[in-house]
């Protein structure tokens, strides 16, 4: 199989790389580029554990082609916040307790945020819905809907803030 090259912005910074042509986004960020908070799942866009944005939305990475991501703007769990400072909804996962294994949750701290971004995060049942695609096989979800909520809240006076 031919390699292709792929320009994209990933996190923030510009990014090209060469991989082969049948290449999925996940392997992409995973294997070329060390993005291993990313995670594998099933490779059927069943569980949503690849879910990253795609130019603004949430998309399952494993679902993309490395090669439509061409001048794409790509952002991975790593990409969100940082030890010393977490996004909210990374926030609102710790301390509702919205993980166990943490194998779901970079995918479901991603569906959230996008949640929250396109204002569906609005009740329990929007946020239920919106994470439809996610699969946890952990928590029972009762969890990771209230860190959901409580992020949108938190999400939703920062942006007032700063407006």
């Amino acid at each position: 199989m031919a390699n292709i090259s792929v320009n994209l912005i990933v996190n923030g910074k510009a990014v090209t790389q060469e991989c082969p042509a049948n290449s999925t986004l996940v392997d992409l960020l995973r294997d070329q580029l060390q993005l291993t908070g990313t995670h594998v799942g099933c490779d059927t866009s069943q569980c949503g554990s690849c879910t990253v944005h795609f130019n603004g939305r949430a998309v399952k990475a494993c679902t993309v082609l490395a090669g439509q991501a061409e001048g794409a703007d790509v952002v991975t769990i790593e990409g969100i916040g940082s030890r010393e400072s977490l996004h909210p909804m990374q926030s609102a996962f710790r301390e509702c307790h919205g993980l166990q294994c943490g194998f779901c949750t970079p995918g479901m701290i991603m569906a959230g945020i996008d949640l929250v971004n396109r204002g569906d995060a609005s009740d329990e049942a929007s946020i239920r819905s919106g994470l439809e695609g996610n699969i946890c096989r952990c928590t029972g979800y009762h969890n990771i809907v209230k860190a959901v909520a409580s992020a949108a809240v938190e999400m939703g006076v920062k942006e007032e803030a700063e407006g």
